[in-house]
């Protein structure tokens, strides 16, 4: 694969860590003051909120770390190793937990009738979108251990 594109992934994996980091760091503070301040009834739910959506960051940011190891991996021709097995099972893992946390907070938010059909919105979406990455990298995870152990035996059969 040509550098080019590898790079054009990593600058794209990048910007979109840094997207979410200021988001994280700026707008979300500063959305929760704002909602807390417009609806009382909710400022309860401020920093809970808030705690879980930085939670759910973390695995975000390790899912981006292991999306950029498996691009160094395509550039240095060892796309077919171990490691790209083990970083796109971290990845799916990742996934997994980001859907596991928002259906969480969604369900602790409906029992408390704080969930604003906006925000349930946007929970589905990020529900459902990480379920397809992680049956997505679940599929290549397969796909790439098959790979591996007939390159295995054909070494094995030389």
């Amino acid at each position: 694969m040509k550098r080019g594109t590898t790079l054009f992934l990593k600058v794209t994996v990048f910007l979109i860590g840094i997207t979410v980091l200021a988001l994280c760091i700026f707008l979300l503070p500063w959305l929760a003051n704002y909602t807390a301040e417009m609806y009382p009834e909710f400022a309860d739910w401020q920093y809970p909120v808030l705690i879980g959506l930085y939670v759910t960051a973390i695995p975000f940011f390790i899912a981006l770390y292991q999306a950029l190891e498996i691009l160094n991996y395509i550039e240095n021709n060892n796309t077919f190793s171990e490691l790209s097995v083990k970083a796109l099972k971290s990845i799916k893992y990742c996934a997994i937990s980001i859907s596991i946390l928002y259906v969480v907070g969604a369900v602790c938010l409906l029992s408390q009738n704080a969930l604003h059909p906006g925000i349930a919105i946007i929970a589905l979406t990020i529900i459902f979108t990480s379920v397809i990455i992680a049956v997505f990298t679940a599929v290549l995870e397969k796909l790439l251990k098959n790979a591996l152990d007939i390159k295995s035996e054909n070494d094995l059969t030389v």
